[in-house]
C-alpha cells in the first residue's frame, strides 16, 4: 500500500493543512534522466520561472506556491485573475515554513533532491518515485489501449527491444510512429514513412540503449486532439474530472478551450457519440483504479484523438499517451470554474517570456 508522503498528502487535503505547491514543467525530461542531480534545458527552466505561479489557481488559502521570483509571480497572477495570492515563496523561505505536504506538477528524483537540499523532508522515498517512473513508462499506455476494446475505437501499439522489430512492422504498416518510453511535448517521437533512414536508425538504437525499448504504433490521420483528466486516490479509486480540449503546434502544447463539461461534450459529439465517451471513461476508471492502487496518488491525464475513418465518419483513439502528473488540462478545468465560457487559455512566448493568456474564442 501507499506509504509516507502520499498518505500525508491525502490527509492534508482532508484536514485542510497547508500544502506547498510546485510547478516543475521539466518533470517528464527529469523522469527520463532519472538523476538526482539534473539540470533542465533552458526552455524548461524559463517556463518554470515565467509560469511558476500557476498552482495559485487551485491552491487554498494558507497554502504556499514555490516560485523563483515572488514579485514577478504576484504581478503575473494578478494580471491573469485580477486577485492576489499571498502564499508565493522562494526556496530560501523553506527554512521558516512548516511544510508537511508537497504537491508538485510531478514527482521525480531531481525534484526530491532539490526539496531535501533546502530543508523539506515531506518527500516520497526513492522507491516510491521508482514506482511512479515505472508507471509513467509507455508500457502502461500500451497495456491500457489493449484493455479498451469497443465499437468506434481504434488504436494498437507495441513495445520493441530491437531495431529489427520495427522493420518487421513496416512490412504491414507503411507509416509508423516510434516513441521513446519516457518523453514529453512532442519530443522523443519519430515518424517513419516506408523505410528507416540512417538518422532514424541511430536515434532508435540510442533510445533502446538508454531506455530499454521503443513504443511503435501506426500513423493515424488525426482530426482533433483532446483528452480526459483524472485523479487517483492511491487506495483503489480513480475519479474522472473532465474533458480537455487542447491545441498543439508541431507536437507542442499551445492552449485549451475553457468551457463547461456540457459544452465540451457537445463539441466532441459532432464527431463521436457521448455514449462512447462515457464507456471509455468508465473503463479507464475501472482499469486504472486497480493498476494504481497502492502505487500512485494524484492527478493524471490521458491524451486521445479523433481519427478520420477510411470508410467515412470518425473513430476514437482512446489512449495516445498517459501523463502521470498534473497537466495543462487540469489547469484549464480550474480556470473554467473561475472564468466565463467561450474562452481559450493560451501559452504564448513574447518579449522573451512565456505568458498564459485568456482570450475570447
Amino acid at each position: 500500500m501507499i506509504s509516507g508522503i502520499f498518505r500525508t498528502f491525502a490527509a492534508c487535503k482532508t484536514e485542510q493543512m497547508a500544502i506547498l505547491h510546485i510547478f516543475n514543467p521539466e518533470h517528464d525530461i527529469a523522469l527520463a534522466a532519472n538523476l538526482g542531480n539534473f539540470t533542465a534545458p533552458h526552455a524548461g527552466r524559463q517556463l518554470r520561472h515565467d509560469l511558476g505561479y500557476l498552482p495559485a489557481i487551485w491552491a487554498a488559502t494558507g497554502d504556499y506556491v514555490l516560485v523563483e521570483d515572488v514579485e514577478w509571480a504576484q504581478t503575473a497572477f494578478s494580471r491573469l485573475l485580477h486577485r492576489r495570492f499571498d502564499g508565493f515563496v522562494d526556496k530560501h523561505a523553506f527554512a521558516r515554513l512548516d511544510i508537511d505536504c508537497v504537491n508538485p506538477w510531478g514527482w521525480d528524483l531531481a525534484l526530491r533532491e532539490f526539496i531535501i537540499r533546502y530543508g523539506v523532508e515531506a518527500v516520497p522515498t526513492k522507491e516510491e518515485i521508482a514506482v511512479i517512473r515505472d508507471l509513467s513508462h509507455r508500457k502502461t499506455a500500451v497495456w491500457l489501449l489493449g484493455e479498451l476494446k469497443d465499437d468506434g475505437l481504434l488504436g494498437e501499439s507495441w513495445l520493441s527491444e530491437r531495431l529489427e522489430g520495427i522493420g518487421d512492422l513496416l512490412q504491414g504498416h507503411q507509416h509508423l510512429v516510434v516513441k521513446a518510453p519516457w518523453s514529453s511535448s512532442g519530443r522523443g517521437i519519430r515518424f517513419i514513412d516506408g523505410e528507416m533512414n540512417d538518422y532514424q536508425v541511430r536515434w532508435i538504437r540510442n533510445v533502446i540503449a538508454r531506455q530499454g525499448c521503443v513504443e511503435i504504433e501506426p500513423y493515424y490521420h488525426k482530426v482533433k486532439d483532446f483528452g480526459m483528466e483524472f485523479e487517483s486516490d492511491g487506495e483503489g479509486c480513480v475519479r474522472y474530472l473532465g474533458l480537455s480540449l487542447f491545441h498543439t503546434q508541431n507536437g507542442a502544447y499551445t492552449g485549451n478551450i475553457l468551457a463547461t463539461e456540457e459544452e465540451k461534450r457537445e463539441m466532441i459529439s459532432r464527431y463521436l457519440s457521448t455514449d462512447l465517451l462515457d464507456r471509455v471513461q468508465q473503463r479507464i476508471c475501472k482499469g486504472l483504479s486497480e493498476r494504481f492502487k497502492g502505487k500512485y496518488c494524484g492527478p493524471f491525464g490521458i491524451d486521445m484523438m479523433i481519427v478520420a475513418s477510411e470508410t467515412g465518419g470518425f473513430l476514437l483513439h482512446p489512449c495516445v499517451e498517459i501523463n502521470l502528473r498534473r497537466t495543462m488540462g487540469h489547469v484549464a478545468l480550474e480556470l473554467a470554474r473561475q472564468c466565463t465560457s467561450d474562452q481559450v487559455m493560451r501559452i504564448d512566448f513574447s518579449d522573451n517570456a512565456y505568458k498564459l493568456k485568456i482570450r475570447r474564442l
